[in-house]
């Protein structure tokens, strides 16, 4: 079992389906055949208007880092599924694919490609899984980031959940995650030492339970840290002890040290209530400037309904809603094969559903961003063919893929192409922002959707349009006889 800072290699993170395909691609001959794979998700978390992008960095660290050991094809070499040719193939494995994806923090929308591999089947195939499963939990995490921090409206929020992440991979990742979707701390210490997230943290309630007295606890803590001296104010009682006990101390430690305090912290309780309380008696003490942190398994609308009650709370500490996304714990993504290449020609594929929802959009695509130039919100996204243009010196004509008689001529707009080089033949030539870089985009992109989009119930429908070249496509491949 690897340690929390051994070196990992993740090459057989994989389902095993992904290897007998890969084994059958070669014993037919077809292992090098090129063939595009999009990656996209059918629906948003929560119901919300939009979702936002997030994992591309460990994407290219697992990469990066691509191959099989000799242990791994041991082991595989145990299963007696798999040819000598396969194994021999894997020992010699070189990564040769290209892959297209959006900018980590980019907000996505339903059925669009956020990441585009091509490449041979073998190798597009053995990395779906990693692929996926790096793009659905981050995505997921940062969403459900970007959703509590827009309900703070402004007031900062520290993620919490390390305790009730499942796993410590994803106690780390996600708070990278909700660091990207607007989080100012974490209290994951690993987290700030891998990715530079400011790693916070007050007491316990075992802190204050250990010595004789509330008071005793508070004034112990305040002689070791007087320079940052945050108080958990709920252990017993919070407007009869704690917030008293607190300004003791803090006249009493905090003040005569030369330091002022910092803040209090409620757990549990009426937060609305108690915030209204304590924000009073500590007004009257002199300590206005001594913030009031809340948590207690909040959301996006525990925090929402909180600020429109009137709660004095400056900050907020959220957990296991967030950590996991508890009210929806599941992101969606899928990868699904678009095109393969016959005779030098790539040749569109579709996938028919029973299910409309599954029914995917065949051939090599791009991406496309249409912004207002005036308000610089952005209108709709536009699916294209590779190697169509957008024209945005001209009006465009957009409409509902779903509904062709909903349509839109926008002017006065600027096409802003989504999809970036990753990796050119297997060599990778994106350089990943630092994450704070990456965590300031995130905002802007989202401050350039509509407020409609962004409600939290019965957002408006942001568009994704096909072009009409990718509409007659698909059309013809759904009506082969019309």
């Amino acid at each position: 079992m690897f340690g929390l800072k051994d070196e990992r290699n993740l090459t057989m993170l994989t389902d095993f389906y992904e290897l007998t395909m890969a084994n059958g691609y070669l014993q037919k001959k077809m292992g090098d055949t090129e063939v595009v794979f999009d990656m996209f998700f059918r629906r948003i978390p929560d119901g919300g208007g939009y979702a936002v992008f997030a994992g591309l960095a460990q994407m290219m660290e697992y990469l990066d880092n691509l191959r099989f050991s000799e242990e791994d094809v041991a082991f595989l070499r145990t299963k007696k599924t798999f040819s000598e040719e396969f194994l021999d193939y894997l020992l010699h494995f070189q990564f040769c694919c290209d892959i297209w994806a959006v900018k980590e923090g980019t907000p996505i929308f339903p059925r669009e490609p956020i990441v585009v591999v091509k490449g041979p089947a073998i190798q597009a195939q053995l990395i779906e899984t990693m692929i996926l499963l790096t793009m659905n939990f981050q995505s997921l995490v940062a969403t459900k980031s970007v959703r509590i921090n827009r309900a703070a409206a402004g007031r900062g929020i520290m993620e919490f959940g390390s305790r009730r992440a499942q796993s410590y991979d994803a106690a780390m990742l996600g708070a990278r995650a909700a660091y990207i979707g607007g989080c100012g701390a974490t209290a994951c210490v690993i987290a700030d030492q891998y990715y530079r997230i400011p790693a916070v943290g007050t007491m316990a309630h075992s802190w204050v339970q250990v010595f004789d007295s509330e008071y005793d606890a508070f004034r112990a803590y305040a002689e070791i840290y007087p320079d940052n001296c945050t108080l958990l104010v709920d252990t017993y009682d919070v407007l009869r002890s704690g917030v008293p006990n607190a300004i003791r101390v803090f006249n009493e430690v905090v003040l005569p040290a030369g330091f002022r305090p910092k803040g209090i912290r409620i757990d549990s309780g009426d937060i609305a209530y108690l915030s209204k309380r304590a924000r009073a008696m500590l007004d009257e003490a002199g300590f206005e400037d001594v913030s009031i942190i809340a948590s207690n398994s909040l959301d996006e609308y525990l925090i929402r309904d909180l600020i429109l009650q009137g709660a004095m709370v400056d900050q907020f500490g959220v957990g296991e809603n967030l950590i996991t996304s508890r009210s929806e714990p599941v992101f969606g993504g899928v990868y699904k094969l678009a095109a393969v290449e016959r005779d030098g020609k790539l040749i569109p594929k579709i996938k028919i559903s029973e299910s409309a929802d599954k029914v995917t959009t065949p051939g090599f695509k791009d991406l496309y961003r249409l912004y207002d130039r005036g308000s610089g919100k952005a209108e709709a996204d536009y699916i294209t063919l590779r190697g169509e243009t957008v024209d945005d010196t001209k009006p465009l004509t957009i409409f509902d893929p779903d509904a062709t008689w909903k349509r839109k001529t926008l002017t006065g707009f600027k096409a802003v192409r989504l999809l970036e080089p990753i990796y050119e033949r297997g060599k990778r030539v994106y350089r990943s922002p630092a994450l704070p870089e990456i965590q300031a985009f995130c905002r802007e992109e989202v401050g350039k959707l509509w407020e409609e989009v962004k409600r939290f119930e019965n957002p408006h429908r942001y568009y994704v349009d096909l072009s009409e070249s990718l509409w007659n496509l698909k059309n013809e491949m759904l009506n082969p006889d019309a």
